[in-house]
């Protein structure tokens, strides 16, 4: 077997680890719990937000999240769809993501892609890029998060 393969067994096995990752990011941001969603990232992640953002380093990360999170999804809710997960290694995975924002002006959907890295056997974010999908594949003409500066 080559690095890059896994068996099919070992193959869903991740992917039910990954989508655990995934439901923990939704309960973390729903219930703005800034610690939860920051114990899922390696200390050296890069996070860059949907409105362009770069975050290096999980204390930039870290500052950034406990300034927005508190209070960031009042009157919003947000859900996350595991869409696709490419296997680069055995230890590293490139995740998309569909998010979905409930807003009071509609609905906005987001497409992250998240590259994870299983460390010590837990998978760990660790370089991610948030992305709003275009209006006409959103199915809405507002952006309220992915227009914002946030």
């Amino acid at each position: 077997m080559s690095a890059t393969e896994i068996d099919a067994r070992a193959r869903e096995t991740e992917i039910d680890a990954i989508k655990q990752i995934v439901a923990v990011v939704e309960h973390a941001q729903n219930n703005e719990l800034p610690d939860e969603f920051l114990g899922l990232f390696r200390s050296d992640a890069i996070w860059t937000t949907g409105a362009g953002k770069r975050l290096y380093g999980l204390d930039e990360i870290s500052a950034f999240t406990r300034q927005v999170l508190p209070g960031g999804m009042r009157g919003m809710t947000v859900t996350f769809e595991l869409e696709h997960v490419l296997f680069i290694r055995p230890d590293v995975a490139a995740v998309k993501v569909r998010q979905i924002y409930q807003t009071p002006d509609g609905p906005d959907v987001g497409t992250p892609l998240w590259v994870m890295t299983k460390e010590d056997g837990q998978w760990r974010l660790t370089a991610c890029q948030n992305t709003g999908v275009p209006d006409e594949e959103a199915g809405s003409a507002t952006r309220p998060i992915f227009g914002s500066g946030e």
